[in-house]
């Protein structure tokens, strides 16, 4: 989702083995934007089994949704639809958000109700609009299950447990972020990653106030902002949102907590009117959207959504 709107250890001096080359010097161009780190260490045998729990369907009440179902790793870790359904069949009210590069964020929702991914999973668990579970129900469901038994005392040493569920979900979660993006490789130092354009777009993208709210790691994500603020922007509630993270923006549309904006250009103007009260040119607009597409990262070797 976008939302364009008006962060930083000491190290220790470790002197590497004889038999190790020392790492390579990371360019620090002093920008406001850091590139994705590698995905965090984690037990691999919990993050596999969180990976199968992620597109198993037991983990709603009546077995008809897995996470899959609205936060699709094989596009844009969201869905294409301006709002998912419930169980009910009924439109939730917020647009989702993507699972990717989410647990870089220092909230989580759009009203950054939840401080953890732990607690954000077991919510979604657990409300009525999304699985509509419980942790009893979800780990009695695995536990008859043979296979998915065995695989809970490899990975824990003891059968399914509703905390387990939770904590291999999020280990799977921590694992899906998408370094490798074009701009990213710009900030290591490759400058012919970006275009002449993709780079007048990220001047503007500071010059203009965008990087205020959007900035750090997860270009977003760590901040909450009221919307609206010069002239009326998509629904008036929540007044109040965390700011979204623009990784892989491209390729998360529609936009804007009601999803109302269909494309990234759209977004952008409107973005820009209602949170600095700026007209931008057809240039301006071309080259902002041209800036945005090189935050497009990898995930396991592809770029996410496929888009260049």
């Amino acid at each position: 989702m976008i939302a364009i709107c008006a962060v930083l250890l000491c190290c220790l001096e470790v002197t590497p083995a004889p038999s190790q080359s020392p790492p390579a010097p990371v360019l620090d161009r002093g920008e406001p934007i850091t590139p994705i780190p590698p995905a965090p260490a984690v037990d691999p045998l919990k993050a596999a089994l969180g990976e199968r729990l992620f597109g198993d369907r037991r983990l709603s009440h009546d077995n008809s949704r897995s996470c899959q179902y609205c936060h699709d790793v094989a596009t844009n870790g969201a869905s294409q639809r301006r709002h998912d359904v419930d169980l009910d069949g009924v439109e939730l009210a917020l647009n989702t958000l993507t699972v990717f590069n989410s647990t870089l964020s220092f909230r989580f929702s759009w009203e950054g109700k939840f401080r953890t991914v732990e607690a954000d999973i077991k919510a979604s668990l657990e409300s009525r609009h999304t699985m509509g579970s419980s942790a009893a129900e979800i780990s009695a469901k695995l536990d008859a299950d043979p296979d998915m038994r065995d695989r809970f005392v490899v990975a824990y040493g003891r059968r399914p447990d509703g905390r387990d569920v939770v904590d291999a979900l999020a280990s799977y979660q921590r694992t899906l972020l998408t370094p490798g993006g074009r701009f990213d490789r710009w900030l290591e130092g490759d400058d012919a990653a970006l275009s002449a354009e993709e780079l007048d777009g990220y001047r503007l993208f500071k010059s203009l106030g965008c990087s205020a709210c959007h900035q750090g790691v997860n270009v977003g994500g760590n901040l909450f902002e009221r919307h609206g603020i010069f002239h009326p922007l998509a629904s008036p509630e929540p007044k109040i949102l965390r700011v979204p993270s623009l990784r892989n923006v491209a390729t998360t549309a529609p936009y804007f907590h009601d999803g109302s904006a269909p494309t990234l250009e759209d977004a952008v103007r409107k973005m820009a009117l209602a949170q600095l009260n700026a007209t931008l040119t057809d240039r301006q607009a071309r080259a902002l959207v041209a800036f945005l597409n090189s935050l497009t990262g990898t995930w396991r070797g592809a770029p996410v959504g496929g888009s260049p």
